[in-house]
């Protein structure tokens, strides 16, 4: 098990940038598949870009492809979503996600779910 936490949110105008960063508790980071999910309000969680453990394959959402990057650092226990050319449409709660093994993009498979951060975009 490990715990997450978090930070990074924040308003911006349409076309600016955000980067979150989720960081974990425990000595295996390294053995979690790490995702971002995103909830809008009124709409359901959606998966947003997920990183396998050693961080060597990314996996995106077709709705952020091309602006939004994940990426880890395992010696800091901390997993990172750069988000560029944000839209209104990407405001939500981002919340970041572990599953001990390989990542999935389902909601359902996840071992563990941060607390979640606002990011607000404004048009």
């Amino acid at each position: 098990q490990v715990q997450l936490v978090e930070s990074g949110g924040g308003s911006v105008p349409a076309g600016g940038s955000l980067r979150l960063s989720c960081t974990a508790s425990g000595r295996t980071f390294s053995s979690y598949g790490m995702s971002w999910f995103r909830q809008a309000p009124g709409k359901t969680r959606e998966f947003v870009a997920a990183i396998t453990g050693s961080g060597g394959v990314k996996y995106y959402a077709d709705s952020v492809k091309g602006r939004f990057t994940t990426a880890r650092d395992n010696a800091k226990n901390t997993v990172y979503l750069q988000m560029n050319t944000l839209k209104p449409e990407d405001t939500a709660v981002y919340s970041c996600a572990a599953r001990r093994g390989r990542y999935s993009s389902s909601q359902y498979d996840q071992d563990n779910w941060g607390q979640g951060t606002q990011v607000t975009v404004s048009s």
